[in-house]
């Protein structure tokens, strides 16, 4: 398979801000690994046997579940401990393994921004394919410049996707997708900026990048916490202003 290159981030605070809901939480983070670039279409073919017609454009079209299966199968061609386990369509994590796995919001803003703190880290017309650069589909990765932590393409080509629960009150089994298209308009292409879908979802312009890190302690890790989705999903009362109800 191809390598699969990271960059090894430090342990450090990031805060996220859930605009709809009006709420910010800082989380810390301790070290981890994520990927200098999108999975490619060539990557995700030499991991789980599907066709790629553009090898070095970011796979695309990929399902949330998609995604965690060919996070397990680079960990098993590696010869690392898998991250997730599968009962059904149900996905647990394993916070200890060392294996690929998706990175948590948290973690995917912390890398993003890689000390920056407005909604972009550098001149969007140089970091990010967007709306304004009139393709009509994910470019190569790694043509425009990186962040400071080396990442290419965390705005802007494809959204990506992360483990966690966009709103389980509202939408069930949703999950976060982050950094805009190249379909978007800059207001969308921020690193703030939270969407999601159905786990078996796909669509031309999300696909997903890796980390990897295991942690100490049981079903919470990096921002994430079993128990605190499952507090959330009990949520009741009035809809966030923007939000569609799910049924």
């Amino acid at each position: 398979m191809p390598d699969l290159e990271m960059a090894h981030l430090p342990a450090g605070a990031v805060t996220l801000h859930d605009a709809r809901r009006e709420e910010r939480r800082t989380v810390e983070l301790e070290p981890f690994e994520i990927g200098v670039f999108a999975v490619t279409e060539e990557q995700l073919a030499e991991a789980i046997g599907v066709p790629a017609r553009h090898p070095l454009r970011p796979a695309t079209d990929v399902t949330w579940l998609r995604a965690v299966r060919c996070c397990n199968a680079m960990s098993e061609w590696e010869g690392l401990d898998p991250a997730y386990t599968f009962d059904g369509l149900d996905v647990r994590w394993d916070v200890s393994a060392d294996g690929y796995r998706l990175p948590t919001e948290a973690e995917w803003e912390y890398a993003c921004r890689a000390g920056s703190t407005g909604p972009h880290y550098g001149l969007l017309a140089e970091v990010a394919w967007t709306a304004a650069d009139g393709v009509t589909a994910p470019q190569r990765v790694g043509l425009k410049l990186p962040n400071l932590n080396g990442l290419f393409d965390t705005l802007g080509n494809v959204w990506e996707w992360c483990w966690d629960l966009l709103d389980p009150a509202r939408y069930d089994d949703y999950r976060v997708f982050r950094g805009g298209g190249f379909a978007d308009n800059a207001w969308s292409v921020r690193a703030s900026t939270r969407r999601g879908g159905a786990p078996g979802m796909h669509h031309e312009d999300v696909g997903f990048r890796v980390a990897r890190g295991g942690f100490d302690g049981e079903d919470a890790a990096q921002g994430w916490s079993l128990a605190a989705d499952r507090e959330r999903a009990t949520l009741d009362g009035p809809l966030p202003p923007g939000w569609t109800p799910r049924r």
